[in-house]
């Protein structure tokens, strides 16, 4: 009987059908030279290298070198699971632990409560109210109703009984001067409502009104309207409430048929509330078009802590410092200063009766004196004078009175 020799340490050992023993995990050499001899009951070969143990032991190795290939088997399972926990253990110490961190320190830094302010401060917020609002009324051009109907100097509202309005109605030419106002303008034609203008004119938005620009004055307040199809003189005096008879004669009409695509004159009509805000330009824009969260609504509310009743100017719009500021709504930077209350803030002319003002910033880009639209960066997100996080503070006024913001934003 022939002896056959191992080489290596983990091989599983496997008797044949003749009772000998085979080895599959064998050297090159030995796996190319190994024969059966199955006639013989034996292993032949031709070239063997290593121990040369008895066939008796043969089964006990067998049964050593399959324990020891299991348990290096295992050794690599072991080592391989340890080395993906460990990866995973090194993840999320270096980028998961740090980025939940950062977002909870966001959050707080970035949340805003209303103030406990001492005496001192509040008087100061009071003396920077009134400036304000006296401000506001500097160089206060336009005095009309959120309707559009002209105000007289004692603030009641023109009418075309009040100016002696006649029935006829002719147009004539005006070229807008230096100082000009739509309402200026109306007033002094006589006019009681500044639709009259706006619509007589396709004026789009009256903040693009330009000394040198030339204007179709009506003498009677009343809009331009383009005849549809369908349209009946009875349908036209009740959508806009007037008469048949002032219709056929504002236009001179000695027949009640009607021309698709004929302008009418309709005396007295004005336009809607919604046209008039969009011609006046009294939709603003977000001043912050970056993410960011109301944290306080305009008008009464109590402290949070003391549970006083207190009156909050604006809104509140929380994010993270730095975030760019724009105007929300074109005009000109008034002014540009410090107040212990708002920090660093800008105020904005816009016309018309509207000013505004953005508080707490962390810097301030605009500079007095500068012409702003929509797209202008006037300043940046801080948490400047009373403030406990980063936010923008946003006031309106109108005529020198407070606005709620949310009601002039574009929705």
């Amino acid at each position: 009987m022939e002896i056959i020799s191992f080489v290596g340490s983990s091989a599983a050992v496997k008797k044949s059908s003749s009772g000998s023993f085979t080895i599959p995990r064998l050297t090159k050499n030995v796996a190319k030279n190994r024969v059966l001899n199955s006639s013989k009951g034996a292993v032949s070969s031709s070239s063997y290298t290593g121990f040369a143990p008895s066939l008796a032991s043969q089964p006990a190795i067998a049964i050593a070198l399959d324990k020891a290939y299991s348990k290096t088997e295992r050794q690599f399972t072991f080592v391989g699971i340890t080395k993906i926990l460990s990866i995973l253990v090194l993840f999320a110490v270096f980028v998961l632990v740090p980025y939940t961190i950062f977002n909870l320190l966001s959050f707080v830094e970035n949340h805003t409560a209303p103030l406990v302010l001492d005496a001192s401060s509040n008087y100061e917020f009071e003396a920077l109210s009134g400036a304000m609002s006296r401000f506001a009324m500097v160089g206060l051009s336009d005095r009309v109703d959120e309707n559009g109907n002209v105000l007289a100097e004692d603030g009641s509202v023109l009418t075309a009984q009040s100016v002696g309005i006649g029935e006829a109605v002719t147009f004539q030419t005006y070229t807008v001067r230096a100082g000009d106002s739509i309402s200026t303008i109306s007033r002094k034609f006589g006019l009681s409502n500044i639709s009259t203008l706006i619509a007589v004119n396709d004026i789009s938005n009256v903040r693009t009104l330009r000394s040198g620009q030339k204007l179709r004055i009506p003498s009677v307040d009343g809009l331009v309207y383009k005849v549809q199809a369908g349209d009946t003189l009875n349908s036209l005096s009740v959508k806009y409430h007037v008469s048949v008879e002032e219709i056929l004669d504002a236009n001179d009409l000695s027949s009640e048929t009607l021309s698709k695509g004929s302008e009418l004159f309709i005396p007295g009509a004005k336009m809607d509330a919604s046209e008039l805000k969009k011609a006046m330009g009294e939709l603003f824009s977000y001043p912050i078009t970056a993410s960011w969260r109301l944290t306080s609504k305009f008008g009464p509310r109590k402290d949070p802590f003391t549970g006083v009743a207190s009156n909050h100017t604006g809104i509140d719009m929380a994010c993270p410092t730095g975030t760019p500021i724009k105007a929300a709504m074109s005009g000109k930077v008034v002014y540009v200063g410090w107040s212990n209350i708002f920090g660093n803030y800008v105020i904005i002319n816009h016309g018309n009766g509207y000013q505004s003002l953005y508080g707490h910033m962390s810097q301030t880009l605009a500079k007095k004196g500068q012409e702003v639209d929509h797209n202008t960066k006037i300043g940046l997100v801080g948490s400047t004078g009373y403030s406990t996080g980063p936010h923008l503070h946003f006031t309106v006024y109108k005529n020198g009175n407070l606005v709620d913001p949310l009601s002039l934003l574009k929705k």
